[in-house]
């Protein structure tokens, strides 16, 4: 099974920076690109957008939520209609920037509370969905989870993920933190290579249950990402597509 790891990012804002993309973007496939609403603004994004084109690394939009002061990390009340041309905004305003940079839209993955309004709520996954289907391209979520029964249903194309640098609950569940801390890069590699070959994943609290990812994935506002990224190439670099 071919891997490739994917970071969100290009989530400055004005004279603000968050994350290293620069020291990202060599050990990355494809990234996500923040699109005004948690984070960004056209500048990043036309920044982000052509660091990426010169890395060779495929972009994605990811929208969310429309909570800048929250980072797009607080869940929101918004009926499917809003939400679904809330989305379609943000994939049409990056869209934008890749079409001047020469580049296509590789995918779309919601971010934050919006993809996990969505693994959970039906009306918040076809809102997402609705606006996917306009430009045709594949959704990332995580496997075993509503979005996917939903994103499936609707007939896109599902990239199942995995996190190094988040954790998930006793019930598997994926655990959405407004603020990233650091992770031992090793333990980090070390977890995605089983995930890999054993197909499995660890609670917080110890305990095994069943995982499958085609697409690893690091935030760009964890402490050490870069180097959690370099390490983590580095370990599945057997199973990178």
């Amino acid at each position: 099974m071919g891997v490739v790891i994917n970071c969100d990012m290009g989530e400055g804002y004005g004279l603000y920076s968050c994350g290293d993309d620069a020291g990202i973007m060599p050990h990355i496939q494809i990234g996500n690109v923040a699109c005004g609403f948690h984070a960004a603004d056209p500048v990043v994004m036309s920044k982000t957008v052509r660091l990426a084109a010169e890395h060779g690394v495929a972009v994605g939009a990811h929208p969310s939520f429309p909570d800048l002061q929250g980072f797009g990390r607080r869940d929101m009340a918004m009926g499917r209609e809003e939400l679904s041309a809330c989305v379609l905004y943000q994939i049409g305003a990056l869209k934008g920037f890749l079409d001047a940079a020469g580049m296509k839209l590789n995918h779309v993955k919601p971010h934050g509370a919006l993809y996990g309004a969505a693994m959970r709520r039906e009306e918040v996954a076809h809102a997402v969905a609705d606006a996917a289907q306009v430009y045709g391209v594949p959704v990332v979520g995580m496997a075993g989870t509503l979005h996917e029964k939903v994103y499936r249903a609707r007939g896109l194309t599902f990239i199942s993920e995995y996190y190094v640098d988040l954790d998930y609950d006793a019930s598997g569940a994926l655990i959405i933190t407004r603020e990233h801390e650091a992770r031992d890069p090793a333990e980090a590699a070390r977890r995605a290579v089983r995930m890999l070959t054993e197909g499995k994943a660890v609670t917080i609290d110890g305990r095994d249950f069943d995982m499958k990812a085609e697409t690893i994935c690091i935030h760009s506002d964890t402490p050490n990402a870069a180097e959690l990224a370099r390490v983590l190439k580095e370990a599945v670099r057997p199973w990178l597509a």
